[in-house]
Order: structure tokens, then sequence, then C-alpha cells
């Protein structure tokens, strides 16, 4: 991909948990922040979260539109959030929320980096122990994401 699609304004961690609701409404205003998704984005997430799960393992979720929701997409971009008290994600625990949004197809190559990413557990284990959002974006971006 020729530009990034993470930025350190797209990362945040917090101490406590969220609601799975409320944690899909920030991945979906921080790309809408980041001019990559409109505001009807966060209800194509939901569109897509009663139709599959977007939980992944590892303690992760990647929130994401549906296909037919594709319009509401302006540009590829990732929002990346650390729940140190977690989100109950459909009764599977999760950390770790990722939005994505893709335009075109790049949203496989950005997921693909992802899966990688998340397949392995001391990557995942470091993830979790930065302290800083500074932090948490060194160590995503030198993954490759």
């Amino acid at each position: 991909m020729a530009r990034e699609v993470l930025s350190i304004g797209q990362v945040r961690i917090h101490s406590a948990g969220a609601t799975r609701e409320q944690a899909m409404k920030e991945a979906a205003d921080i790309l809408e922040a980041a001019g990559a998704v409109t505001s009807a984005y966060f209800d194509a997430m939901q569109q897509r979260e009663v139709t599959v799960s977007t939980y992944m393992g590892n303690e992760l979720a990647i929130p994401h539109g549906t296909n037919e929701t594709k319009d509401t997409i302006l540009d590829s971009a990732l929002s990346f959030v650390r729940y140190d008290g977690g989100v109950d994600w459909g009764g599977e625990p999760v950390t770790f929320v990722v939005g994505i949004a893709g335009k075109g197809d790049e949203h496989l190559e950005i997921l693909s980096r992802i899966a990688i990413l998340f397949s392995d557990e001391d990557e995942v284990e470091n993830l979790k122990t930065a302290q800083t959002p500074e932090q948490l974006y060194a160590l995503v971006q030198a993954a490759g994401v």
C-alpha cells in the first residue's frame, strides 16, 4: 500500500474495559476522525456483527462493515485500541479491537498483516505490555501493519 493506514492518533490504550458496542463505536469514531469512513460506518459494523462475529481469537476482534456497505468507506485505515479491562465479545474475551476500513480490496492485505501479528503469542504479549500508545504504535509498525 502506498500510504500508512495507521497513525499514532488512531492508537489508544484504556485501563478499563468496554462493552462490545462501545468498542465498535470507538473504532468507527476513530476511523471517521481519520477521514476513512462516513458516520454510517458504525451501523455497517453492527450489521456485520449480526451476520458473523468479528472475534478472531487470541484476544482480538476486527470489527468492519459488510460488502453491501462499501460506500461508507472513503479510504483505507485502521484503529487500534487496547482495553486492559477487557471486552466481552459475544462471550469471547477481547483485549484488542482493531477497526478496519479497506478501500477496494486493500482490506485483504491489511487483514493478512494483522493475522500474522496476532498469530505470534510473543508479539501479542509485547502488545499487552506496551505502556503508552506511542510504544504500542511502534510495535504495530515494526510488525509491518
